[in-house]
Protein backbone atom coordinates (compact mmCIF):
# COMPACT_ATOMS: atom_id res chain seq x y z
CA UNK A 1 0.00 0.00 0.00
CA UNK A 2 1.30 3.40 -0.98
CA UNK A 3 1.05 6.21 1.62
CA UNK A 4 -1.21 9.14 0.80
CA UNK A 5 -0.13 12.78 0.81
CA UNK A 6 -2.33 13.29 3.89
CA UNK A 7 -0.68 10.44 5.82
CA UNK A 8 2.82 11.66 4.91
CA UNK A 9 2.02 15.26 5.87
CA UNK A 10 0.34 14.29 9.15
CA UNK A 11 3.18 11.95 10.13
CA UNK A 12 5.79 14.64 9.42
CA UNK A 13 3.71 17.21 11.31
CA UNK A 14 3.31 15.05 14.44
CA UNK A 15 6.76 13.43 14.54
CA UNK A 16 9.11 16.06 13.11
CA UNK A 17 7.60 19.54 12.99
CA UNK A 18 5.80 19.72 16.35
CA UNK A 19 8.55 18.27 18.57
CA UNK A 20 11.53 19.50 16.53
CA UNK A 21 10.82 22.82 14.88
CA UNK A 22 7.96 24.03 17.05
CA UNK A 23 9.20 22.57 20.35
CA UNK A 24 5.68 21.50 21.35
CA UNK A 25 5.22 19.66 24.64
CA UNK A 26 4.35 15.96 24.81
CA UNK A 27 0.89 16.92 26.07
CA UNK A 28 0.29 19.22 23.11
CA UNK A 29 1.42 16.55 20.66
CA UNK A 30 -0.84 13.98 22.39
CA UNK A 31 -3.80 16.37 22.18
CA UNK A 32 -3.15 17.05 18.50
CA UNK A 33 -2.84 13.31 17.86
CA UNK A 34 -6.21 12.75 19.57
CA UNK A 35 -7.72 15.42 17.31
CA UNK A 36 -6.53 13.61 14.20
CA UNK A 37 -7.73 10.24 15.50
CA UNK A 38 -11.16 11.84 15.86
CA UNK A 39 -10.85 13.45 12.43
CA UNK A 40 -9.99 10.12 10.79
CA UNK A 41 -12.89 8.47 12.65
CA UNK A 42 -15.19 11.22 11.37
CA UNK A 43 -13.92 10.77 7.81
CA UNK A 44 -14.61 7.01 8.00
CA UNK A 45 -17.96 7.12 9.79
CA UNK A 46 -19.48 10.24 8.27
CA UNK A 47 -17.81 10.59 4.88
CA UNK A 48 -17.06 6.94 4.08
CA UNK A 49 -13.33 7.49 3.51
CA UNK A 50 -11.02 5.05 5.33
CA UNK A 51 -7.92 6.42 7.08
CA UNK A 52 -5.56 4.87 4.52
CA UNK A 53 -7.49 6.54 1.68
CA UNK A 54 -7.75 10.11 3.05
CA UNK A 55 -5.92 12.53 0.80
CA UNK A 56 -5.32 16.25 1.12
CA UNK A 57 -7.74 16.85 -1.76
CA UNK A 58 -10.54 15.41 0.46
CA UNK A 59 -9.97 18.04 3.14
CA UNK A 60 -11.55 21.45 2.70
CA UNK A 61 -13.23 24.11 4.79
CA UNK A 62 -16.65 22.46 4.54
CA UNK A 63 -15.28 19.09 5.74
CA UNK A 64 -13.54 20.77 8.69
CA UNK A 65 -16.71 22.67 9.65
CA UNK A 66 -18.69 19.41 9.39
CA UNK A 67 -16.09 17.74 11.65
CA UNK A 68 -16.35 20.52 14.24
CA UNK A 69 -20.16 20.31 14.15
CA UNK A 70 -19.91 16.51 14.53
CA UNK A 71 -17.76 16.95 17.64
CA UNK A 72 -20.39 19.15 19.23
CA UNK A 73 -23.55 17.42 18.04
CA UNK A 74 -22.73 13.71 17.82
CA UNK A 75 -20.02 13.51 20.49
CA UNK A 76 -21.77 16.07 22.74
CA UNK A 77 -18.62 18.11 23.36
CA UNK A 78 -18.72 21.72 24.50
CA UNK A 79 -17.55 24.71 22.48
CA UNK A 80 -14.27 24.83 24.42
CA UNK A 81 -13.44 21.26 23.33
CA UNK A 82 -14.38 22.17 19.77
CA UNK A 83 -11.97 25.11 19.99
CA UNK A 84 -9.13 22.84 21.20
CA UNK A 85 -9.71 20.57 18.18
CA UNK A 86 -9.82 23.59 15.89
CA UNK A 87 -6.51 24.86 17.29
CA UNK A 88 -4.86 21.54 16.37
CA UNK A 89 -6.30 21.71 12.88
CA UNK A 90 -5.23 25.33 12.47
CA UNK A 91 -1.69 24.41 13.47
CA UNK A 92 -1.62 21.59 10.91
CA UNK A 93 -2.91 23.79 8.10
CA UNK A 94 -0.47 26.57 8.98
CA UNK A 95 2.24 23.95 8.59
CA UNK A 96 0.75 22.79 5.26
CA UNK A 97 0.87 26.30 3.83
CA UNK A 98 4.63 25.81 3.50
CA UNK A 99 4.63 22.08 2.75
CA UNK A 100 1.83 21.99 0.20
CA UNK A 101 1.52 25.53 -1.24
CA UNK A 102 -0.41 24.32 -4.28
CA UNK A 103 -3.45 24.17 -1.97
CA UNK A 104 -2.72 27.45 -0.21
CA UNK A 105 -6.15 28.97 -0.88
CA UNK A 106 -7.94 26.00 0.73
CA UNK A 107 -5.58 25.98 3.73
CA UNK A 108 -6.27 29.69 4.23
CA UNK A 109 -10.02 29.06 4.00
CA UNK A 110 -9.64 26.48 6.79
CA UNK A 111 -7.52 28.91 8.81
CA UNK A 112 -10.35 31.45 8.52
CA UNK A 113 -12.68 29.25 10.61
CA UNK A 114 -13.16 31.21 13.84
CA UNK A 115 -13.17 29.81 17.35
CA UNK A 116 -16.54 29.82 19.07
CA UNK A 117 -17.09 32.17 21.96
CA UNK A 118 -17.34 30.38 25.28
CA UNK A 119 -18.76 31.52 28.57
CA UNK A 120 -16.01 32.47 30.98
CA UNK A 121 -16.61 31.58 34.62
CA UNK A 122 -16.85 34.50 37.01
CA UNK A 123 -14.08 35.04 39.53
CA UNK A 124 -14.89 35.57 43.19
CA UNK A 125 -12.95 38.22 45.04
CA UNK A 126 -12.86 39.09 48.70
CA UNK A 127 -14.93 42.11 49.53
CA UNK A 128 -13.49 44.89 51.69
CA UNK A 129 -15.48 43.47 54.60
CA UNK A 130 -13.94 40.05 53.97
CA UNK A 131 -10.42 41.47 53.95
CA UNK A 132 -11.10 43.33 57.21
CA UNK A 133 -12.40 40.14 58.82
CA UNK A 134 -9.28 38.26 57.75
CA UNK A 135 -6.98 40.92 59.16
CA UNK A 136 -8.88 40.99 62.46
CA UNK A 137 -8.76 37.19 62.91
CA UNK A 138 -5.15 36.49 63.96
CA UNK A 139 -4.61 36.47 67.72
CA UNK A 140 -1.12 37.92 68.08
CA UNK A 141 -1.02 37.17 71.83
CA UNK A 142 -0.65 33.43 71.25
CA UNK A 143 1.46 31.16 69.05
CA UNK A 144 -1.50 28.92 68.22
CA UNK A 145 -2.65 29.17 64.67
CA UNK A 146 -6.33 28.89 63.99
CA UNK A 147 -7.86 29.03 60.56
CA UNK A 148 -10.77 31.43 60.36
CA UNK A 149 -14.01 30.31 58.79
CA UNK A 150 -15.28 32.95 56.44
CA UNK A 151 -18.88 33.51 55.53
CA UNK A 152 -19.79 33.29 51.85
CA UNK A 153 -21.08 36.85 52.12
CA UNK A 154 -17.45 37.95 52.20
CA UNK A 155 -17.04 37.08 48.52
CA UNK A 156 -18.07 39.19 45.58
CA UNK A 157 -18.48 38.02 42.01
CA UNK A 158 -16.97 40.20 39.32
Amino acid sequence: MRPTDFSKSLTDFLTCYLPGEKGASKNTIASYKDTFILFLTFMKDEKGILADKVMLKHVNKEIVVDFLDWIEEKRHCCAATRNVRLAALHSFFQYLQYQSPENLLEWQRILSIPVKKTEKPSISYLSLEGIRLLLEQPDCSTRNVSIPVMKSSCFEEK
